[in-house]
């Protein structure tokens, strides 16, 4: 046993290895802690439901998850005996492969499009696939200019920005909202995504919601806007903000990090909205299930105006099949997706910048997981 620990230890470290994007923990219960050096598996939560859940799961989905995920893979990995390779190439590479039947579960930043439903019928026998909202947050807008700490935009000037309709930092559209900031003479730098992206999605459906005149596009997964540059995944638009003087992008708030600076929106509420996990919580809390059957799709109210509630969110969505999943997967899926959904589970994604869902939107998701079949 020894032995088949140390070499699902030396597999999963080399996985590691070859790349980045893999969320990859090792299975097993060797004491001596986790290979990125972390707490030890004995501190893993002692009331994971593990099941019959053994041998390994891949998927793929929702870039902006990926820190989520990261978390609970730590934590169910350290419990059960299964290893979760979560490649997180974007929610259109996750929904792309699992209706063709590559992965038994994908995260996506989207719920499904009629079509993808249609699609998935082919590879959930006797089912389709289903979306349960599972993790939840603000979309930040991040900048870099120089010598300004702090910057309020609307939707109007933020959908102007990204369509290359304000090109410099100065613009009296700018000023204008931000009276008392010292703002240079410096060319904007707009990135967007490269791939197809269920952020791309809620970021321009904010726009659309709110600023249609100034954002006249249909929206969708892939950039439609004029102009800017781009940069593949939340990881990658937030790389380049950082390093580039006069950029901004747009990006899960767990990628604002290491220095970068987030935009406050103005909602025309009392007080322009920060970019936190409590208002992007507060804004989720009024979304509306709209999805039949055990489909809990959402629909989020981006043009809200209460006070402290930032309306630029999204939901991932971890779909899998109602019914018609792979027998040899189902057990590890359903036991990890039980753990995702499990009130420890939902604790860790507010130590990790990332938005529970409401109460009463989780416990659907709970009992739709349990009869997963």
């Amino acid at each position: 046993m020894k032995l088949q620990r140390m070499n699902r230890r030396a597999l999963a470290l080399g996985a590691l290895a070859v790349s980045g994007a893999l969320a990859l923990t090792a299975c097993g219960s060797d004491e001596t802690g986790n290979p990125d050096g972390g707490s030890t598996n004995a501190a893993a939560p002692s009331n994971i439901k593990c099941d019959d859940a053994s041998g390994q799961v891949l998927a793929d989905g929702s870039s902006a998850q990926k820190n989520a995920v990261d978390a609970w893979v730590k934590q169910f990995s350290a419990a059960c005996k299964v290893e979760i390779n979560y490649k997180a190439g974007g929610s259109g590479a996750g929904v792309t492969a699992f209706t063709q039947g590559q992965i038994p579960w994908a995260g996506s930043d989207s719920a499904l499009k009629p079509e993808e439903v249609a699609a998935s019928k082919k590879v959930c026998s006797g089912g389709q696939g289903i979306d349960l909202p599972m993790v939840g947050g603000p979309i930040a807008v991040g900048y870099n200019v120089p010598g300004v700490d702090k910057l309020v935009l609307d939707s109007a000037t933020i959908a102007k920005i990204f369509d290359s309709k304000i090109t410099n930092w100065n613009d009296p559209a700018i000023a204008k909202l931000n009276p008392d900031a010292k703002l240079p003479n410096l060319k904007i730098q707009a990135f967007h995504r490269s791939d197809e992206s269920g952020t791309t999605d809620n970021f321009t459906k904010y726009l659309i919601a709110t600023a249609k005149k100034d954002f006249p596009y249909e929206g969708g997964k892939a950039w439609q806007a004029k102009g800017g540059q781009s940069a593949p995944q939340s990881s990658g638009v937030a790389a380049q903000v950082k390093q580039t003087a006069g950029a901004i992008g747009y990006f899960e708030l767990s990628y604002a990090k290491d220095g970068i600076k987030t935009v406050a929106i103005d909602t025309g509420a009392a007080e322009p909205v920060e970019a936190t996990v409590e208002n992007a919580t507060k804004a989720i809390a009024d979304a509306k299930v709209i999805g039949t059957g055990k489909d809990l799709a959402l629909k989020l109210n981006y043009e809200t105006k209460a006070d402290g509630a930032y309306p630029m969110v999204l939901v991932t969505y971890e779909i899998v099949c109602d019914k018609g999943n792979k027998a040899e997967t189902l057990p590890a899926v359903k036991a990890f997706l039980r753990y995702a959904a499990s009130e420890d589970g939902q604790k860790i994604l507010a130590e990790n910048a990332y938005a529970p869902m409401p109460d009463d939107i989780i416990a659907k998701v709970r009992t739709t997981v349990e009869s997963l079949s």
